[in-house]
């Protein structure tokens, strides 16, 4: 597959900001990849542009469908299995989130319960003081579980006309 080079240049700074938003970087290019290009693509592809290994290749791909942001796409007549990107940036945004908040957000929240469950049964000054910690974390984080819940099952319009009220 030939790209331009811009097109190689998104792909490979779309690694590098995938990289700091918690994803590796080979996920992020291949994501990338599939932004930039509209027609299906084949693992032989995608490991032949990027120049990357067929296992990491497949366990990047399966990762990208289980998030919903990547697609099988059947070819007539191939054997292969081919692939085709999200391209609705709102649906991919809302995909992130979902998958950041169930890695993330509620393991934090679950441990943080388990932990105030334990502690509580101790009577000493560290203790509540510790538990006093963990009341305002667990606050926090409960705040921020139910924006998330909230940005998740809104719409694109209402996210957008709620941002710039913000901004004003």
């Amino acid at each position: 597959m030939k790209l331009s080079d811009g097109q190689y240049k998104f792909i490979m700074s779309w690694g590098s900001l995938g990289s700091q938003w918690g994803m590796n970087k080979t996920l992020a290019q291949i994501h990338g990849l599939f932004l930039v290009t509209e027609e299906a693509l084949s693992t032989d592809e995608i490991m032949e542009t990027l120049k990357i290994s067929r296992g990491n290749a497949n366990m990047n791909v399966r990762t990208l469908v289980d998030w919903g942001m990547v697609y099988k796409e059947l070819v007539a007549g191939e054997r292969k299995e081919f692939f085709i990107g999200e391209k609705d940036m709102w649906l991919i945004l809302k995909r992130i989130m979902k998958v950041r908040k169930e890695r993330e957000l509620d393991p934090m929240l679950r441990m943080v319960k388990d932990l105030k469950a334990s502690e509580q049964n101790q009577k000493t000054e560290e203790s509540e003081q510790f538990v006093e910690r963990l009341n305002e974390i667990e606050q926090f984080a409960t705040q921020a579980d139910k924006t998330l819940s909230t940005l998740l099952s809104s719409d694109e319009s209402w996210f957008w006309s709620t941002f710039m009220k913000l901004m004003k």
